[in-house]
């Protein structure tokens, strides 16, 4: 049985009811009219109500009980250090490609957690191989309509999937499908495909047993990603899995676009779409952004380069200045595998009369790839490819590269070490206004 701790709060938002009931950071929340929230989906759900009975812990360990009336559906305005109360499902497969065990030992504990919990999937999209759950979590994901899931599927046969996952139970993928048709309860799949294991013919067939389950007014499978397996340095010798070429890189792309043309015949959907990896490992050209349908898989790498493009374009068109005051030098740091899509916005930038923007597209000498893609940059690689070198006034970092809420890279290194070895400023960017306004901090804009 799963222990079930008080939901300790992190953040009070201003002039919430939280605020104004005066809650404090490091209270907890212990149950809301007499149930313990196992997490935040529960709590969620359980202050939906107008009248909340709430058990608080204070943070020197006194009990407090409150009455809370409200608007039905009103936030409290609370934010927790977890979004699980009773701890992480941790992953039973042993899957070859996992990036969990192609890392070095010895670095923050964080790193080596298996996440493959359901819950965290439905609030936050991330995947999971419905390999470890008991009948009593189905039940709740269908209770509580916990639809959307992100499921990894890789292969619909069940030996390739059972072979691929390392578990016996990861061949009942078809009909764990077909329990979510039943009830009318979606996914968003997700294919890695490992050369020689789980492409060719196997690829086909498993995008062809996906489309089959895109059907109805609630399309069991929304939409289908196709991602390259990533290896690195650190990956075990007898994982069997060899790296994906652009011989190989080529032969997915003509395979799945020519799946692609018959599901949308067949659905009005591509249904299945290609990470953006694909064609940068491949040299080719980036599918066009309308391809891309409503991004249904913009987290997994699929159209984020062209979508970020297309925000850029209209976010400088109303936010650069012509001109800037005093001038500005600052050094961009990405992965190499975007470079050359990011020629045209490296351009447009130094446009701008006073402001000049160096690129560097780095590899990653740290996992031992050759082509990277800007998330798995770490601060090894940074000041490996950057020390004593004229940096400008700064580095822009696209904070993909960091841990979520902190300033960590991949590698344990702190962004505050980094800029203390590399003698600079380290300015963290989180998308395309971001990116912007960062270029024209501290500058005068003088718009012409």
């Amino acid at each position: 049985m799963t222990t079930i701790h008080p939901a300790r709060i992190t953040k009070v938002l201003p002039d919430s009811i939280a605020a104004e009931i005066g809650f404090e950071v490091g209270d907890a929340i212990v149950a809301i009219n007499g149930t313990r929230p196992r997490d935040l989906i529960d709590y969620q759900f359980l202050c939906a109500d107008e009248v909340l009975e709430l058990e608080v812990l204070d943070a020197t360990g006194k009990t407090h009980s409150l009455e809370i009336e409200k608007d039905y559906d009103q936030d409290l305005g609370l934010e927790f250090e977890t979004a699980l109360f009773d701890g992480l499902i941790q992953c039973n497969n042993r899957c070859p490609f996992c990036f969990i065990d192609q890392q070095p030992p010895g670095k923050r504990t964080s790193l080596y957690f298996k996440d493959d919990d359901y819950r965290l999937s439905f609030l936050y999209g991330s995947y999971l191989t419905l390999t470890n759950l008991p009948e009593r979590e189905w039940q709740r994901i269908e209770q509580m309509r916990l639809s959307p899931l992100y499921v990894s599927v890789h292969a619909t046969e069940p030996e390739v999937r059972i072979r691929l996952l390392k578990n016996p139970r990861a061949g009942q993928i078809l009909q764990q499908l077909k329990w979510f048709q039943k009830r009318r309860l979606q996914v968003h799949a997700q294919v890695v495909v490992c050369p020689g294991i789980n492409d060719g013919e196997h690829l086909e067939q498993t995008l062809k047993d996906l489309a089959s389950f895109h059907t109805g007014e609630v399309p069991t499978v929304a939409s289908v990603a196709v991602v390259p397996v990533g290896l690195t340095r650190f990956r075990p010798p007898e994982d069997e899995l060899t790296p994906v070429t652009r011989e190989k890189a080529k032969e997915v792309i003509s395979q799945v676009q020519k799946l692609s043309q018959q599901f949308r015949q067949k659905f009005s959907s591509n249904v299945a779409w290609l990470a953006d990896e694909w064609f940068l490992i491949a040299g080719e050209e980036l599918p066009s952004e309308s391809e891309y349908e409503e991004y249904p898989q913009i987290d997994n790498g699929v159209g984020s380069i062209q979508l970020f493009i297309k925000q850029f374009a209209a976010a400088a068109t109303e936010l650069l200045p012509s001109k800037v005051y005093p001038q500005r030098k600052l050094t961009w740091v990405v992965g190499n595998a975007v470079e050359n899509a990011f020629e045209p916005i490296l351009k447009r930038l130094n446009s701008v009369e006073g402001l000049k923007v160096n690129m560097r597209a780095l590899c990653s000498d740290y996992w031992g790839q050759s082509i990277t893609v800007t998330g798995l940059l770490t601060g090894h690689d940074l000041l490996l490819n950057l020390q004593g070198q004229d940096l400008g006034d700064g580095i822009l970092l696209p904070n993909v590269m960091l841990k979520h809420g902190e300033l960590v890279f991949l590698d344990d290194m702190s962004i505050e070490e980094l800029a203390c070895k590399l003698e600079t400023k380290i300015l963290p960017v989180g998308g395309v206004e971001d990116l912007i306004k960062t270029c024209i901090l501290e500058a005068v804009n003088c718009s012409l």
